[in-house]
């Protein structure tokens, strides 16, 4: 008779917590990755439609960036500085300034903060409160902020929310644009709320929103309401924060998602793919009048990455310098919008959500749409779920990854829809 084999547990099963996450519905142990695609140590590749959550919005391993890290490192060059003067910061700066602010015709400061964009919001909220005396911050449903606990206060979701164990405070949430449908003005409404001195809203101290809810579902604000939620900040001396820690660095098809809609926003919070190469760094960009805090009043030891700051510097100077590569993305976005719609016609009553390369269709259930991403996994492509109920399919591709390797993740993904439907149960008609 067959020996009775018993599950042994690997090293991440007994020594890692049980926090882990994307791992669970992806268990295979990666060793290496170049552009578009990961590798497992048995040696099978997977196209990444998941980018680090698009914390790598270049792909893996660019050459360029590569080169100069490593150049940085073998050369004996800083490794880690706290917030101390570096060639290294000096030229990231410069860059950024030359390439990203000043065409843009934005004057904002960068205050390096701490590595993840959940402090990035922390530091937003912060200065908020400190430049007005006030402390509510008006966020939205669906919104992901960050799950420390002032940015899980502005944070919607409520599983995440759960893992505070305390009561979360300083945060009124209103409804995001089209939550009630898109004939519903719910910038009109925050309006009026404000306006009403018994409308119930204790004045705020910042507006804060993404333009496209990654996590929350890939819900994309229209630009019209985000121009009249910015007047309703100005009009109610509020500072108006735009958090672009994942719909920034050109995933929504601009360098910053807000660009076409016609707005300045005073705080910008930045992560993910600002080191362009998946290194921990995170931003605010602040308006020189709001630029408030004194001498390390938000501090933190790994404030800034020395290394991020070579990469990023190589990002911003091999894809920002002039319009090339944007305009490439607009054809990727309508490759990836087509594509979709072929999904999304295949399920009955789904929708496409997002905009740009930031994009998902939503299944209508996250059961199924779970399903989908799981059959495509097992057919190597790496893709993940998104929304309240994790039922939008999203596709946050590398910006970089080849036409050809989106057409075959894309075959891939349709595939496994296709067997997902296949194997559902079929309803009866008596």
């Amino acid at each position: 008779m067959p020996k009775d084999i018993t599950h042994t547990p690997t090293i991440f099963e007994r020594r890692e917590s049980a926090a882990r996450s994307y791992c669970r519905g992806m268990p295979a142990i990666f060793a290496t990755a170049t552009g578009s695609e990961l590798t497992d140590t048995d040696g099978k590749t997977y196209i990444d439609f998941l980018a680090g959550c698009s914390s790598l919005n270049y792909g893996h391993n660019d050459p360029d960036m590569k080169a100069a890290l490593i150049d940085h490192i073998s050369s004996d060059g800083i490794a880690h500085g706290l917030d101390l003067h570096t060639d290294t910061k000096a030229a990231f700066l410069r860059a950024f300034d030359t390439h990203i602010l000043a065409p843009r015709g934005m004057d904002h400061r960068v205050m390096f903060t701490g590595p993840t964009g959940a402090n990035a919001v922390e530091a937003a909220m912060k200065i908020a409160r400190k430049v007005t005396g006030r402390t509510n911050i008006i966020a939205f449903t669906n919104g992901f902020h960050g799950v420390t606990n002032g940015a899980l206060a502005a944070t919607g979701n409520g599983y995440h929310r759960g893992g505070a164990a305390i009561p979360l405070q300083g945060v009124t949430r209103m409804p995001f644009d089209g939550f009630f449908g898109a004939d519903t003005d719910t910038a009109a409404q925050l309006d009026a709320m404000l306006s009403d001195a018994s409308g119930g809203i204790d004045a705020p101290a910042a507006i804060m929103l993404e333009t496209v809810q990654g996590e929350g579902g890939l819900n994309a604000a229209r630009a019209d309401w985000v121009r009249r939620i910015a007047k309703v900040a100005k009009d109610h001396g509020a500072l108006l924060i735009i958090d672009d820690i994942q719909a920034g660095c050109g995933r929504c098809g601009t360098f910053f998602s807000f660009e076409d809609m016609g707005i300045t926003p005073d705080i910008v919070t930045m992560a993910k793919s600002l080191s362009g190469f998946g290194l921990p760094m995170a931003a605010l960009l602040v308006r020189p009048e709001y630029d408030v805090f004194g001498p390390a009043e938000h501090n933190g030891t790994f404030r800034g990455n020395t290394h991020a700051f070579v990469t990023a510097r190589v990002t911003i100077e091999k894809f920002w310098a002039d319009d090339s590569f944007q305009k490439g993305l607009n054809e990727k976005a309508n490759l990836i919008n087509d594509r979709l719609g072929t999904l999304a016609a295949l399920i009955p009553g789904s929708t496409q959500k997002g905009r740009g390369l930031m994009r998902g269709v939503d299944v209508g259930s996250g059961a199924l749409a779970g399903a989908i991403c799981a059959r495509a996994y097992q057919n190597g492509l790496i893709i993940e779920t998104s929304g309240s109920e994790d039922q939008v399919v999203k596709v946050l591709a590398p910006l970089t990854t080849p036409t050809a390797t989106l057409r075959k993740g894309f075959d891939i993904l349709l595939f496994a829809a296709r067997e997902t439907l296949a194997a559902q149960p079929q309803k009866t008609v008596e």
